[in-house]
């Protein structure tokens, strides 16, 4: 599976008191791996994660793809568990299991009954240290990759002007680089490549431990000591500073591939939590995108979609939860009738109205009620939990940020919304991509309508 980021989820359901207020236990082996465990006692059930200080944003150039690879290849067995052992396992005890890859991070998970945790705990650790990579296996699996990008990316019109996008977008930064890697990068991956990058990262001192569910988290203490304990530590390279130059003008494209549909994406830069100086322009950032797109009362649905009736679609993201600096977003599709040009107009007035208008007092409410809402709702999901914790640690925010959220969301004013808009949202920082249909050859569905998948089957 393949991962950008990781966007709060604005929903609302109620949940008692005690459930939205978790308690997470912190633990470390003297091999430098940190435990994080978290009660739900709702269903005896667990999420298990191993996160990995390890992404595309750690690549180069010429190995950029690495680590989506080598997540593929750790399905592919050690001394003790031999290719599909490792599936075959976990199903055998009535779990689930899968693994992600994003800029920041490499995970994987399994959700088992709570009796079933050594099993996870067990395989995880063999293959934190052990993993057998052979020629055999690896030729089978570079084929499955580069069908995946060629599927995923490659075929897919917006994921492929997305792709171009960013990497104009950013000048330096390594989120320029796609997390499937380029093209050429990843078929010239070879095993060695894989081998020393599994060495190198792949250790207890570079990953976090998360367990969250119906657990003792002594116990699991106890367990994660015993599986992960003996493991041998990696001498782990010294953090390189790696800050986006200031871009110095407005910065268009347009990309040409059969479509069946226009589409537009823009991108302005941004500071994340972990870079920005001021904590509260990240927070009013994540308020600014609520305004403009927080569900059907929000500004691009409700002036853009249903008012102007000039986009099918319209979409504003930020990532709160990076390790590096980012792109506050803009994305849509016109109606038929209405151009690209028209829609982007539309998008650049909404964000204009931002830096010269306060937001009203009922908007500001909005987003804060939908974000309270997303905290309590957020708990039924012992995964979501889990992601939470694991992203906000890997990232180095550390787990205590995810907390605080609701609190500093809570704090934004309208005076601070309109501050960031003006500081940040303006031409200078902005890239803007255009996708420009071609047509379609003959006979081929439009690959709008094609099957993405989002987990890898094993």
């Amino acid at each position: 599976m393949l991962i950008r980021g990781l966007c709060i989820i604005l929903l609302a359901a109620p949940l008692s008191l005690q459930a939205a207020e978790p308690q997470v236990h912190e633990y470390q082996l003297d091999n430098g791996l940190k435990i994080l465990v978290q009660e739900d006692h709702r269903a005896p059930a667990i999420v298990s994660q191993v996160w990995y200080k390890v992404g595309a944003s750690n690549e180069y150039g010429g190995i950029t793809g690495i680590s989506h690879m080598l997540e593929h290849m750790m399905f592919k067995g050690t001394q003790k568990h031999p290719p599909g052992d490792f599936s075959r396992i976990i199903a055998a005890n009535g779990g689930r299991e899968n693994a992600f890859t994003g800029q920041d991070y490499t995970a994987y998970f399994q959700m088992l009954e709570k009796t079933r945790l050594p099993v996870s705990f067990e395989l995880e650790a063999d293959r934190m240290r052990n993993l057998k990579l052979i020629e055999v296996e690896f030729a089978k699996e570079h084929q499955v990759v580069l069908e995946e990008r060629r599927l995923r990316t490659d075929d897919q019109p917006r994921s492929k002007m997305q792709e171009h996008f960013e990497s104009v977008a950013y000048s330096n930064s390594p989120y320029k680089n796609p997390v499937v890697g380029w093209p050429d990068d990843v078929a010239g991956l070879t095993l060695d490549d894989l081998k020393r990058w599994y060495s190198l990262w792949y250790a207890p001192n570079n990953a976090t431990l998360v367990v969250v569910g119906d657990v003792n988290p002594d116990e699991v203490f106890k367990q994660a000591k015993k599986f992960f304990g003996p493991l041998k530590k990696s001498v782990l390279p010294a953090p390189k500073l790696q800050g986006e130059v200031e871009q110095l003008g407005l910065r268009r494209l347009t990309v040409k591939v059969p479509a069946k549909l226009p589409n537009l994406v823009m991108g302005y830069k941004t500071h994340s939590l972990k870079t920005a100086a001021d904590e509260a322009e990240a927070y009013a950032l994540e308020v600014a995108a609520g305004i403009l797109d927080g569900g059907n009362s929000a500004r691009f649905s409700s002036r853009l979609v249903r008012g102007q009736q000039i986009a099918a679609t319209a979409g504003a993201g930020y990532d709160l939860y990076s390790r590096l600096s980012n792109l506050f977003t803009l994305e849509g599709t016109p109606v038929q009738g209405k151009s690209v040009a028209e829609l982007e107009t539309a998008l650049l007035n909404e964000v204009r109205r931002l830096r010269e208008e306060p937001i009203t007092a009922e908007e500001l409410q909005r987003v804060k009620a939908q974000v309270s809402a997303s905290h309590v709702y957020q708990l039924d999901s012992i995964m979501y939990q889990a992601m939470q914790i694991g992203t906000a640690e890997t990232v180095g925010l550390g787990w205590k940020k995810v907390g605080e959220y609701v609190d500093k969301v809570n704090a934004v004013t309208a005076e601070q919304v309109q501050a960031v808009a003006q500081k940040y949202l303006v031409d200078d920082h902005l890239t803007i991509a255009h996708l420009e249909p071609l047509p379609l050859p003959e006979g081929m569905p439009a690959p709008e309508d094609a099957a993405t998948g989002g987990n890898h089957v094993r």
